[in-house]
């Protein structure tokens, strides 16, 4: 098979109606618009327009908030941070913080800190100084001789 001898199975492709080209062809005239009013020009952008009837997103009642204080943190799985110090790009033996992180090139950017997730397997005792861990990251980190320290990490007042 040659590449000129490529082509669709019959009926895999259908030919673009030619509109607004006489009445003969049975798309003329008014191309398949119907005739006049809005839908008919061009530039029609009704969505969710209910023809004067309160829209039904707007009749639904209004749920949730956006928490103005939520912290945004960087998440790193164990396994990522072992495999940066498996590849020389972190010193296991010197603190891990998130500059330390963001030049190896574990995280792209630290927002409002790091958080430590237990997800896969740590092997070396490293000194981590991170915004925030979970259990099972620190268990994991604390079993394998490293400790953490949670730095950073301001309560906002109640109220």
């Amino acid at each position: 098979m040659k590449l000129h001898e490529l082509s669709d199975k019959p009926g895999a492709t259908k030919d673009r109606i030619r509109v607004g080209r006489g009445i003969g062809s049975g798309k003329g005239k008014t191309g398949g618009r119907g005739v006049k009013g809005q839908k008919a020009r061009t530039g029609v952008a009704i969505k969710g327009f209910e023809g004067g009837q309160m829209p039904l997103h707007r009749r639904l009642p209004k749920r949730g908030f956006n928490n103005i204080f939520a912290k945004r943190h960087a998440e790193v799985s164990l396994g990522a941070i072992q495999k940066a110090i498996d590849a020389g790009k972190l010193d296991g033996k010197a603190v891990v913080d998130a500059a330390a992180l963001k030049a190896a090139g574990v995280i792209r950017r630290a927002w409002d800190g790091v958080r430590v997730l237990g997800n896969g397997e740590l092997k070396s005792g490293v000194k981590l100084e991170i915004a925030g861990a979970s259990k099972s990251a620190v268990a994991a980190i604390e079993a394998a001789g490293g400790s953490v320290k949670i730095v950073g990490a301001t309560e906002q007042p109640a109220g």
